[in-house]
């Protein structure tokens, strides 16, 4: 079972307590957008068999919403952190970097 710790209320919550929010640091786009670009933000999603950056909400405890990184292959948690943030930490991007060589932020991560 996965289990996420709140980077909010520091509750470590299986995932029954929490709700998924799919991918996280998506370019949101507002009115005006054009039709491509608001498909693309509705409907094209990275889906990859490894590292994953994800939006959770922490449901059944203090309601917030966060962001984990995840290896979507063996469930691996490298971290969570703030749902304000735009980038993950350098201090998480570096775990993942050491246990996943290869591995690199970038806009498509």
């Amino acid at each position: 079972m996965l289990t996420l710790t709140c980077p909010y209320c520091g509750i470590a919550a299986d995932e029954t307590e929490l709700s998924p929010g799919g991918q996280a640091h998506l370019t949101r786009f507002g009115p005006g957008a054009s039709e491509e670009d608001f498909e693309s933000y509705l409907f094209m999603r990275e889906n990859p068999k490894g590292v994953h950056i994800e939006r959770w909400r922490h449901s059944n405890g203090c309601g917030k919403w966060f962001h984990a990184a995840r290896c979507t292959a063996t469930l691996e948690v490298f971290g969570t952190y703030s749902a304000q943030t735009t980038e993950p930490p350098e201090e998480l991007r570096k775990i993942i970097s050491e246990k996943r060589p290869g591995w690199s932020w970038g806009a498509s991560s």
